[in-house]
């Protein structure tokens, strides 16, 4: 088996593991929410296991490895936090209601296994570009670490001044339009975005690597389209007051400075 194919085997293999897993606890605490931290994690697990079981270039291997693993962990530690003692999020409530009793074994695929292909996927660039022996780190990956480098200052940012603005009890029911939050409304899935267009980057000097483009541009359709901007601001725009304003005056995804009212 060539190394691109061991990277590839290894990770969907780790990954099933990691999400039966993290399904089997699921029923036993009856709530499905507890993939939002597990989904940083397991990227972490993927880059680390493509680095025990691959050879190649020590270098890039480590700078993909170092890099996946601030984001994965920063992000899994963070959700862990916000979402100690709360509620099954409303999202997997309302496919308990449609789908009953049904729910603990529709929720393997429609939960837990698709998030494992979209991990798979999405992590093509940790896995691709860990196989090759070419050495260096080039202008693309200077620039690839760099990119990064921003999305994950713009994800732990925005997300530190959104707590720190819920914290206040006068912000309750209000708008956050503040920091970052001023010139996006999602700070952070931009970072994740930059995060994975970064990793892509140093990924693609290898030139297998560039395969890994793939994973950045589907990370940044569901974060976009999907799961991300789509679908939080249908919650938002009804129990929010004020929310629909600031959708006309600030961009969703990439900053810009505020339109004028």
């Amino acid at each position: 088996m060539s190394p691109a194919a061991t990277a590839l085997v290894v990770s969907a293999a780790a990954i099933a593991v990691l999400m039966l897993t993290t399904w089997v606890v699921s029923l036993i605490k009856r709530n499905a929410s507890i993939i939002d931290p597990v989904w940083g994690f397991g990227f972490v697990v993927v880059a680390w296991v493509v680095r025990a079981t691959v050879s190649g270039y020590d270098l890039r291997q480590w700078v993909l490895v170092t890099m996946v693993t601030l984001w994965g962990l920063r992000l899994s530690i963070y959700l862990g936090w916000r979402n100690w003692g709360t509620p099954e999020d409303f999202r997997y409530q309302a496919m308990r209601r449609h789908w009953g009793e049904r729910f603990w074994w529709v929720s393997l695929f429609t939960v837990f296994a698709l998030q494992g292909v979209l991990m798979w996927i999405v992590s093509l660039p940790v896995q691709l570009g860990q196989v090759s022996n070419d050495p260096g780190l080039r202008i693309l990956g200077v620039i690839g670490i760099l990119v990064w480098a921003l999305g994950l200052g713009f994800e732990a940012i925005g997300d530190a001044q959104l707590v720190r603005f819920k914290a206040n009890p006068d912000n309750a029911d209000k708008v956050m339009d503040r920091g970052l939050w001023r010139y996006t409304r999602h700070p952070n899935y931009f970072g994740d975005a930059c995060v994975w267009w970064g990793i892509a980057l140093v990924a693609a000097e290898t030139g297998l690597g560039a395969i890994g483009f793939i994973g950045a541009l589907v990370m940044t359709i569901f974060l976009r389209r999907v799961s991300g901007v789509t679908l939080l601001e249908k919650s938002l725009v009804k129990k929010r007051p004020g929310y629909e304003e600031y959708v006309a005056r600030t961009s969703p995804f990439v900053p810009r400075r505020p339109r004028r009212s």
